[in-house]
């Protein structure tokens, strides 16, 4: 756990950037609870954030396009709209004290429009940064900060020549948009050049592909008054581009531990950030830590903190984004394990038995989303465990989905 005052100094990628939250972070109001935290944006990001506020005494209301959405459905109340309808975007923005959103793919615009109301975090510009992989790459790479080796591409050429630098194979990614995998494609060999879609954009990049040992991601929060605590850094394993279980502790060890801390830190302050950032990492087999992505918001892997740490992602969230002192992101057992629930678990004729999971693994926490429709590839809910070790936690979660396969 690291836990720091922050120094003026955050920059930003843009060159009409308004004040810095730091600049002004002894002007900042504290949102007490009793307030109106609006969320944009109705998944199960949302959904968890709304639960946590509501606890703390906070109401909700949430922006988003029906009203048995994930997070519509435990809000205080729910405002309908399309993200380019700027009346009903205003409508919601009157009505709130405090503004965040949960997911990054929302217009940056949206956002802009909601700060003219209400403080907006993370604002507008870090959106910006964050929608757009080259300029979230270049952002951190100018900063100093490792990443990925990359280039924007826009065909055949462009690749061959990243490829002779950085060798095959190269995976080429659209700009934006893309998450779980989508828009990704990973280039052998010039052979497979020809089967990106580049008549779908002109907006690539490429990225070398990296041979790591582990990924590894690190949630840190950063407050509206310059307070910054950093949650342990989880290990991640994915299938098929998506993420399929988190553990804590990791394997990294306390200087790879204090390195992953620094490099969260730094990004939060690179994009002079109010809320949480997840830093998702490649630990390769010498122990360089390179930056994949961000995301500003909380995190598939931080799902585990509900059950493991004194405070969870979204509480953190909730802290931050009110001003609020930041509460204690350490672990509170020895180890915990999370596993996603997709819609590939689903049978045609219903839900799963969820009986026969809590029977077989009573101490396992079941996470159910809310959402109506599963569909492969979809994240449904799902499972946490805690335990005396990384194993039986990890053992436990993964036993309690066989449940339901079997």
């Amino acid at each position: 756990m690291t836990d720091k005052t922050i120094s003026n100094g955050g920059v930003r990628p843009q060159d009409d950037a308004p004040e810095s939250t730091t600049a002004v972070a002894t002007k900042a109001k504290r949102i007490l609870p009793g307030s109106t935290i609006g969320m944009v944006g109705g998944g199960q990001l949302g959904r968890m954030f709304s639960v946590a506020a509501t606890r703390m005494g906070y109401d909700v209301v949430v922006f988003c396009a029906s009203n048995d959405e994930p997070a519509a459905q435990v809000s205080t109340r729910t405002v309908v709209g399309r993200l380019d309808d700027s009346q009903a975007v205003i409508e919601f923005a009157r009505q709130c004290d405090v503004i965040s959103l949960e997911f990054e793919n929302i217009p940056a615009e949206t956002m802009r429009l909601c700060g003219e109301h209400a403080p907006t975090y993370p604002s507008h510009h870090v959106l910006a940064t964050a929608q757009d992989r080259l300029i979230e790459k270049q952002t951190f790479a100018d900063a100093g900060l490792a990443v990925t080796p990359f280039a924007r591409v826009t065909g055949r050429d462009c690749v061959q020549s990243f490829a002779a630098e950085h060798g095959w194979p190269v995976i080429v990614k659209t700009a934006r948009s893309g998450y779980d995998g989508k828009g990704q494609h990973r280039l052998d060999d010039e052979s497979d050049i020809d089967s990106v879609p580049w008549q779908e954009t002109d907006h690539w990049i490429a990225e070398k592909c990296i041979e790591f040992q582990a990924e590894a991601s690190i949630i840190v929060a950063r407050s509206a008054h310059g307070e910054v605590r950093c949650f342990p850094p989880f290990e991640n394993h994915h299938v098929n581009h998506i993420l399929d279980t988190t553990v804590c502790p990791s394997f990294l060890s306390p200087e790879l531990i204090e390195n992953a801390v620094n490099l969260a830190t730094k990004a939060a302050e690179v994009l002079d950030l109010v809320g949480v950032l997840c830093v998702e990492l490649f630990v390769t087999a010498d122990g360089t830590m390179l930056i994949n992505e961000v995301a500003p918001r909380p995190h598939n892997s931080g799902h585990l903190t509900i059950e493991a740490c004194h405070t969870s992602q979204f509480e953190q969230h909730v802290r931050a984004v009110c001003g609020m002192p930041l509460g204690d992101p350490s672990l509170r057992v020895a180890a915990a394990a999370m596993a996603n629930l997709l819609g590939d678990l689903w049978p045609n004729d219903g839900p799963p038995a969820w009986d026969q999971l809590q029977r077989a693994q009573p101490t396992v926490a079941l996470h159910l989303y809310g959402k109506r429709d599963p569909k492969v590839g979809r994240k449904m809910g799902h499972l946490t465990a805690t335990a005396d070790s990384v194993e039986a936690a990890r053992e436990a979660v993964l036993s309690a989905r066989r449940t339901q396969v079997n």
